[in-house]
């Protein structure tokens, strides 16, 4: 069995981790500029926040094409047509269902399509179980009860400083962007679990005060001290990622994984500010090989 996925996953790992596990990454698209960009492989953050930093231009963002998807299957289907395909939520992005039209054009494939439900690091931690799972040799069906099992147990949550790439990119009306820019309030934002899609969990006057209303929010739901498996990701924030690491160190007991990247998709509508946060229970993850 194959594993691909797309470039909203984060798989925020260091390369030694990642040795040995195969994954197909099918990139999504950012368009600044006039100029599209598929990310990871035509730019990265780097690049990309030095672009956006020197622009007055707001970047838009597409999905990979189902044609995109078929020449993924087809090519992998030449050594082994079981693929598992795992992807962001389609409660916040049509990516699953352009997978799901292009297994159709590949009949030779036989693709299981897995929605994560969630976005980023947390569909990062799911692709690499899968993958792990593969390499040690587990079907299919096990494979995919794993998947469920973490992604019942993760969630995300993200803050960030600036409103105007979410007021020009529609994520939050206009007059409300407004208003809220003018007050400087800085929303605190989750993913819920049932349709995939965003939902503002409270909000703060600072930036600072945000970051610490996330790390309450995880308190919410697990004691202080629990052993939670942790991962920090920014857009172009480390600062902030820092401040989120430690005062979410200081706690609970953390296994930690290295602080990332933000897929660019995702850093294209809320800019450079954002910064967030996945966790969940440490014993979640005890089956993954």
């Amino acid at each position: 069995m194959q594993i691909v996925t797309d470039s909203g996953a984060d798989v925020c790992l260091p390369p030694e981790q990642l040795a040995g596990l195969d994954v197909h990454v099918v990139p999504l698209v950012v368009t600044l500029e006039g100029r599209s960009y598929r990310e990871g492989v035509d730019i990265q953050p780097e690049a990309f926040y030095r672009l956006l930093a020197a622009t007055a231009s707001f970047p838009t963002t597409s999905q990979p094409s189902a044609g995109d998807f078929a020449e993924t299957y087809r090519r992998l289907a030449l050594t082994d047509p079981d693929i598992l395909s795992i992807h962001i939520s389609l409660g916040l992005s049509g990516t699953l269902n352009a997978a799901r039209a292009g297994a159709k054009l590949v009949p030779e494939a036989n693709v299981t399509h897995f929605d994560t439900k969630t976005l980023s690091a947390v569909t990062g931690w799911q692709v690499e179980a899968a993958a792990r799972a593969v390499k040690a040799g587990w079907s299919k069906d096990r494979i995919l009860a794993l998947l469920e099992c973490i992604r019942d147990a993760s969630d995300t949550l993200f803050t960030l400083d600036e409103l105007r790439y979410l007021i020009h990119g529609g994520r939050i009306s206009h007059i409300k962007g407004l208003v809220a820019s003018v007050l400087n309030i800085k929303p605190l934002i989750g993913v819920e679990k049932v349709n995939g899609t965003y939902v503002q969990q409270g909000q703060s006057r600072t930036f600072k005060r945000a970051v610490k209303g996330l790390v309450d929010l995880i308190a919410r739901q697990h004691a202080p001290g629990s052993a939670l498996r942790v991962q920090v990701v920014h857009s172009q924030t480390p600062e902030g990622a820092a401040m989120l690491q430690e005062q979410v160190d200081q706690r609970f007991e953390c296994t930690w994984l290295p602080v990332g990247h933000l897929s660019l998709v995702l850093g294209a509508h809320t800019g450079p500010s954002m910064v967030g946060v996945a966790y969940a229970p440490l014993a979640s993850f005890a089956d993954v090989p």
